[in-house]
């Protein structure tokens, strides 16, 4: 049963660490690892990031000029709050299947955005999964929350 469905506005990636993530059109996420390519990609529980849309544009209205990728995020996805959501909530796009395993995160150093406009919402607003099952994912394609 499926509680309600999102739609996926982008889908990001970098190829180095310490790089900012770039949109592009498609992704394949393999199972209990992240985006294939990815630099943050790995055997560990933050395999990929998601972010709402919402509060990227909350961001903007703030005066942050910002593209999707800007705060590490993968997924950008319109519809769904995911810092209210608890751990364990699965998420899925097809037949790739997500598990979130923290909501946020320390920020060790201040990123470009940070130094930009004073503030960072990644660390408050950005969750993290693993990959239950891999498959490729699209912007346009829909993300509901499995209950």
């Amino acid at each position: 049963m499926l509680k309600y469905m999102a739609k996926i506005l982008a889908v990001c990636k970098s190829e180095a660490k310490g790089t900012a993530k770039h949109s592009v059109p498609s992704a394949y996420f393999v199972e209990n690892y992240g985006i294939e390519g990815d630099a943050h990609a790995g055997n560990w529980h933050r395999q990929v990031s998601f972010l709402s849309f919402q509060k990227i544009e909350e961001f903007r209205a703030r005066g942050g000029c910002v593209e999707f990728g800007a705060f590490g995020e993968n997924l950008v996805v319109d519809g769904i709050d995911f810092a209210s959501l608890p751990v364990g909530t699965r998420l899925r796009s097809g037949n790739t299947l997500f598990e979130m395993t923290q909501i946020g995160k320390e920020c060790h150093q201040h990123c470009a955005i940070f130094h930009q406009v004073g503030d960072c919402i990644m660390p408050r607003e950005g969750v993290f999964a693993r990959v239950l099952c891999g498959g490729s994912i699209n912007p346009g394609d829909e993300l509901e929350i499995e209950v």
